[in-house]
């Protein structure tokens, strides 16, 4: 996200490794967006706590707080020293009247950072783990474009870590089942990408699994 930030630089916090930036289910006033370091949300589903999303340098979050006035969805763990604006109601409306341009690309990134959000919940709601690991990769297939939609093979250039953070279970676990995909012929493993042979077969197996 190329935007000029730098008039906000008296908004920047600094965060430590393991530093907890808000907790789930305390209430919320701020939200951040992430200048360097990376963030990790997660959430108790169960009695379990489970790794729904890892944050990059240009990502927002914690703008449900401003956006719904709701209590916090999920805790925030600085995974390394991070650097990040942190903005409220007040400073937030005073970007949004002097800044239009920025303020419009913060709204269509809080649009798509709601959807992603949804959709990497629905992953996690799958009881079965090949399921959710299968889930994986059709949000990926949705977000990815494709050369022929026609096509059932897809190439899904991401890390065996990614796959498990985003399906809620160790890469230990993650390495199994895709090992077991790969038995099946269902997918093929390589160093720097992962292929999946039929992605149409995945969505079958998916919704099978999925509680309506």
């Amino acid at each position: 996200m190329a935007l000029d930030l730098s008039i906000f630089e008296r908004f920047a916090k600094t965060f430590q490794k393991n530093d907890i930036l808000f907790c789930e289910f305390e209430p919320g006033d701020t939200f951040y967006l992430i200048q360097s370091g990376t963030v990790e949300i997660v959430k108790i589903m169960g009695d379990i706590e489970k790794t729904i999303d890892i944050l990059y340098p240009g990502e927002v979050f914690g703008e449900m707080a401003i956006l719904e006035g709701a209590p916090r969805s999920a805790t925030a763990i600085a995974r390394e020293k991070v650097k990040a604006l942190e903005f409220n109601r007040e400073n937030f409306e005073i970007l949004m009247m002097g800044n239009p341009q920025i303020a419009f690309k913060l709204l269509k990134l809080f649009t798509k950072r709601i959807y992603d959000q949804k959709r990497r919940f629905m992953i996690l709601t799958l009881d079965d783990v090949q399921a959710r690991v299968a889930d994986v990769f059709l949000m990926l297939s949705e977000t990815q474009p494709t050369g022929d939609p026609r096509e059932d093979e897809r190439v899904f250039n991401t890390s065996v870590d990614d796959i498990a953070h985003w399906a809620g279970m160790s890469t230990e676990q993650c390495k199994q089942i895709l090992n077991h995909f790969a038995s099946q012929r269902r997918i093929e493993i390589h160093n720097n990408k992962i292929v999946v042979k039929n992605v149409n077969e995945f969505v079958r197996f998916v919704n099978s699994k999925r509680k309506h």
